[in-house]
């Protein structure tokens, strides 16, 4: 067997193990592959071979087919079973060159085959093949390892950001903290809950004064934490705690309104607007604004492209609000119209997001203001807290107990003059 030029490449530092159990057939191969550049190592069986595979960095292993014992076949399906990182190439030796054989082979696992007597320009090209195998191999795993230290990082970022949201979720709750308030004899109930861990929509009440309230349910475009931080603002612009800042307030009084004036609610949607036309942010939201009078029931609301506000009355009658309007902060100068109705005694009045109207069940259709409506029926002799409940446990049975798709929110004033 003469010998190809010696090979001067990086690539030629791999190591080679030959198993062969002829030390004569060992020591021609072994020559060569020294003389070519390789680190070489010699087995004279596939358990000395495979010892070495185990505690070695074996690149390129060159096994006789037939040896006493384990063959070469056996070896290669051990080594392939070897918990190794690096991809170590196989050829087998074989004085057979019938097809089976060499089908058995590579099914077993290994890369090449080379027929015995093995020569040398040959035996070269099959192992150049192998370090080009070899080498994809190893910029795979270093790419690998490039994405898992990036995933790490992310996984760090990703967890900081849940902690935060979870915090951003705690305040957000906060700017509902009273669920259920009395007012005189009447009672306010809120309905909070957001699709993920910050949600878009807003539901609170306000008292303007002693006998007079104000509800409202907003619902920002979007989801995530710029909706969430909208809601926050918006809030905050709808506060009884600080009336200074409070949009529906003119920050006069009114005696014979009995106490704190008020903008209509039309002109509060309109305020609404054009401070969104000057924040120049691409979010809009809806909005059902309501004042009520606890003495007269006179109801005063305006409805901003958002759900039809519900008049429940006490002898189960149901009644949808509004003429829908126009999202506040979508077109500029938008107008909007208001609304007035009376309340009995008994009566409950609700505001809802839309994330109820449009919940979907398994086929995909919305349930709509009639299915609302026949929700709210069911569930009429409740009170305000447990017909808010049993409307998202509703929601829930909807859509097979599968997490909801948007936030639910909403408020109830149960008028009790």
């Amino acid at each position: 067997m003469t010998d190809a030029a010696p090979c001067r490449s990086a690539a030629c530092s791999r190591h080679v193990l030959v198993v062969d159990d002829s030390r004569a057939q060992r020591r021609l191969l072994a020559l060569s592959l020294r003389r070519w550049g390789y680190r070489v190592s010699e087995a004279a069986g596939a358990a000395e071979a495979l010892e070495l595979c185990r505690t070695a960095d074996i690149d390129i292993v060159l096994s006789d087919w037939m040896m006493p014992g384990l063959s070469g076949l056996d070896l290669c399906r051990l080594i392939r079973a070897l918990p190794r990182e690096n991809y170590c190439y196989f050829i087998l030796l074989t004085s057979c060159s019938g097809t089976g054989e060499v089908v058995d082979g590579l099914d077993c696992g290994a890369d090449d085959y080379l027929v015995k007597p093995v020569a040398p320009d040959e035996l070269r090209a099959r192992l150049r093949a192998g370090e080009r195998v070899l080498g994809m191999q190893a910029e795979l795993v270093g790419k690998n390892h490039l994405l898992e230290e990036a995933f790490g990082e992310l996984r760090a970022v990703y967890e900081t950001l849940d902690r935060d949201l979870m915090e951003a979720r705690k305040l957000q709750q906060s700017l509902a903290r009273d669920r259920h308030r009395r007012f005189g004899n009447s009672t306010v109930t809120l309905l909070m809950r957001p699709s993920g861990r910050v949600g878009g929509d807003l539901a609170g009440s306000f008292e303007i004064a002693t006998g007079r309230v104000a509800i409202y349910s907003i619902d920002v475009s979007g989801h995530g934490v710029a909706s969430a931080l909208m809601t926050a603002r918006l809030a905050g612009l709808l506060s009884g705690v600080s009336p200074d800042q409070n949009f529906a307030l003119t920050g006069g009084n009114c005696y014979r309104c009995k106490g704190r004036q008020t903008w209509p609610p039309d002109m509060v949607a309109s305020r609404f607007n054009r401070m969104m036309e000057d924040l120049q942010v691409d979010q809009y939201f809806t909005m059902a604004y309501a004042e009520i009078d606890l003495d007269t029931g006179r109801v005063e609301l305006v409805q901003a492209g958002h759900p039809h506000p519900v008049v429940m009355r006490a002898d189960g009658t149901i009644e949808m609000l509004g003429q829908g309007g126009l999202p506040i902060g979508l077109i500029p100068d938008a107008s909007y119209e208001r609304t007035d109705c009376r309340l009995a005694p008994g009566d409950r009045v609700l505001l809802l997001s839309d994330g109820v109207t449009e919940c979907p069940d398994a086929s995909g259709h919305a349930l709509g203001e009639e299915g609302l409506a026949t929700l709210l029926h069911a569930n009429a002799g409740l009170g305000s807290e447990a017909l808010m409940e049993a409307l998202v446990w509703s929601l829930h049975d909807r859509m097979g107990g599968a997490d909801l798709r948007d936030d639910v929110s909403g408020v109830m004033l149960d008028y009790r003059p």
